[in-house]
């Protein structure tokens, strides 16, 4: 039996997103692009036969939770806590003119320290509320049952970081998402494990010879394999 699993999924592409331009908590809907992104990958999304989908509610997410909603008929349940980082006075800056206009604190981000832009917040802020709504998420499944968390880049990095309780240096060694990339995170005996990670496709049964993977049976990939299946 497969235990609990959560899919946290990035939002389709934005016109900002298209230009390089931080969008923080600014609205920003999804461009035509972002729109079939979103349709692509819903119909996959939905074979998981998800129970549950959250979302947060800047319209670029919720926009792309809506798709899902559509094709499998669950309730979005839109949450401000999925929000993206606040990025304070980046938002709306491409990354030239933000190290042009606050040359300061991007000296100090490149030696390596924790920097505060003004009115952004700190990743440890954005991982601390990202990780609660997934705890909260995975508090409602039972066994086997998967819940679709509809969220941004840096929230998605920095929360999933927080929720597998990976040490704070580790964090900047995970790549950022693409724009209707997901990651899939599963519990195991052993606690949760990150499956997949800035995906595209469906997950792949897992056939493994590693050790930390003993708790999985032949019947086990036999139903994995058959509920990954994509539809026809």
């Amino acid at each position: 039996m497969t235990g609990r699993r959560l899919l946290v999924w990035r939002h389709g592409q934005t016109e900002w997103n298209a230009s390089g331009r931080a969008q923080g908590h600014a609205e920003v809907p999804l461009d035509d692009v972002g729109r079939a992104q979103a349709r692509e990958a819903a119909a996959r999304l939905a074979s998981l036969r998800p129970v549950a989908l959250w979302s947060s509610d800047l319209s670029r997410a919720s926009e792309t939770a809506q798709v899902l909603a559509d094709v499998t008929g669950l309730r979005v349940r839109l949450d401000p806590r999925l929000r993206e980082a606040h990025l304070g006075v980046r938002q709306g800056l491409t990354m030239a003119e933000s190290r042009a206009q606050y040359p300061d604190e991007w000296a100090r981000w490149d030696a390596g320290e924790q920097v505060r832009f003004p009115g952004a917040e700190i990743d440890h802020e954005v991982a601390d509320r990202i990780r609660t709504v997934m705890r909260e998420a995975a508090a409602e499944l039972g066994p086997e049952q998967l819940a679709v968390l509809v969220s941004h880049g840096v929230a998605m990095r920095l929360g999933i970081c927080r929720f597998l309780d990976l040490p704070q240096a580790n964090w900047k060694s995970f790549s950022g998402f693409s724009n209707c990339a997901w990651a899939l995170l599963e519990e195991g005996q052993r606690g949760w494990r990150l499956m997949e990670y800035n995906a595209g496709s469906l997950p792949e049964p897992l056939l493994s010879d590693d050790l930390v993977d003993s708790d999985l049976d032949s019947e086990t990939e036999a139903t994995r394999i058959d509920s990954y299946k994509a539809p026809r």
